[in-house]
């Protein structure tokens, strides 16, 4: 191959032009991602889950009795639409980026297991004094 030094700078230009346009172009979206990230603050006396497309984040929460849970589905690529807690037979509707109360009642002692609606994703609240 025999190219001139005009092709090759030619080329060299709309790569870098190109390479720019995509780093330009992933730094928005990143930028998008963040802001749709932006949760709200979390109450005094509670404590947010998240509910992403590997589960239930963090996956084990340390608490004390009376305290409420926020649970927020972030994406739509998860079975996490519901969480339940099945000894206490909850089960609350996860709608897309909102916040989701659940109390805890007073009585709640040790571990209390929680999961998606089909029971793919489990996490577990340890209740302490």
């Amino acid at each position: 191959m025999n190219h001139s030094i005009t092709e090759v700078s030619k080329f060299a230009l709309v790569l870098a032009l190109l390479t720019a346009g995509a780093c330009h172009a992933k730094q928005a979206s990143d930028d998008r991602t963040e802001a749709k990230l932006a949760l709200p603050p979390v109450p005094a006396g509670a404590q947010r889950v998240l509910a992403t497309a590997d589960g239930f984040q963090p996956s084990r929460v340390d608490l004390k009795r009376g305290t409420t849970l926020l649970f927020r589905r972030t994406t739509n690529d998860t079975c996490a639409t519901a969480v339940v807690f099945p000894d206490m037979k909850i089960e609350k509707d996860l709608p897309l980026k909102t916040d989701v109360a659940i109390r805890l009642p007073d009585s709640a002692r040790g571990e209390l297991v929680f999961q998606c609606g089909m029971g793919m994703y489990r996490s577990k609240v340890v209740v302490v004094d």
